[in-house]
């Protein structure tokens, strides 16, 4: 409610500066590398990756429908559960962190937003595929 700020003549309280400072500095770097359309084109290249190794490789299944997938959140699940503490134990050692899927669901959740570079996807791929030849 702008009233509030318009009865006081001013700002009724400090703005958040940092966050919109940092926002700022995210809208100009999406600017720059193309806009819209292209950080679009990069995410979708990502998602692509992920999904291919998912679809591909017999130790992983997607656990959403394929026309309602995610390209920011990939949750999979491993088909063979005595595998799942070498997948730990090898996503860990590649220094991906932040994968384990919701408590109540299991499984586990790539997060690729905008920032995350398709390079870290790929290195999640070939802990994948090191798995398999395991």
């Amino acid at each position: 409610d702008y009233n509030t700020h318009i009865s006081k003549d001013s700002m009724f309280n400090t703005p958040p500066v940092f966050p919109i400072y940092v926002s700022m500095l995210t809208l100009q770097w999406l600017k720059d590398l193309g806009g819209v359309e292209v950080i679009e084109k990069i995410n979708q290249a990502k998602a692509d990756l992920l999904y291919a190794e998912i679809d591909r490789n017999p130790l992983f299944e997607g656990t959403a429908v394929k026309e309602d997938r995610s390209n920011m959140n990939v949750c999979f699940l491993l088909t063979d559960s005595s595998k799942e503490e070498a997948f730990n134990t090898m996503w860990n050692a590649a220094a991906i962190s932040g994968i384990k899927g919701h408590r109540s669901v299991g499984g586990y959740r790539a997060s690729m937003y905008n920032a995350m570079p398709i390079e870290s996807v790929q290195v999640l791929v070939d802990v994948m595929k090191k798995l398999e030849q395991n």
